[in-house]
């Protein structure tokens, strides 16, 4: 009973070290990238979004932010660095991940003010999400590089 219970908490956590893998793999490739194709201001701030996607909902959610979302980042000054989607089940059921790029923190909180004022994303939210939600939740980090990042 022992030797099951063991095995049943350490294949519940191993999502868990996989996504965090491959989130500290992706980090490490867009951050050497964008130090080598254009040195960044250490005032810019980084933000890594995780959206957890409701059952059968991801599809739907890829295409609101190819087909609309993207977009109208640009206009409020959230720089898209990047949009990735685990490689492995069941992560990449149902979780989206995507980098933005802003000016500072405090730029970053008002282009959020921004975006959800937007009436064209009011509009492709509400469209987008006729048949419920497309979102269970959302984990995200404001990132500041380190001393030794490839950005400085």
């Amino acid at each position: 009973m022992r030797t099951s219970l063991k095995y049943r908490a350490m294949s519940a956590l191993k999502p868990s070290y996989v996504l965090s893998f491959l989130l500290g793999v992706t980090l490490m490739v867009v951050f050497s990238k964008l130090g080598a194709s254009n040195a960044q201001s250490p005032s810019h701030v980084y933000e890594l979004r995780l959206y957890h996607a409701k059952e059968g909902k991801m599809d739907a959610l890829k295409a609101r932010f190819g087909d609309h979302t993207d977009s109208i980042f640009k206009r409020h000054n959230m720089k898209s660095i990047g949009y990735w989607s685990p490689e492995d089940a069941p992560d990449s059921q149902n979780v989206f991940i995507y980098i933005l790029e802003h000016p500072s923190r405090e730029q970053a909180e008002k282009n959020w003010v921004a975006f959800q004022a937007d009436p064209e994303w009011q509009k492709v939210k509400a469209e987008s999400e006729v048949n419920g939600p497309l979102v269970d939740h959302i984990d995200h980090y404001f990132m500041d590089a380190t001393s030794f990042s490839a950005l400085q």
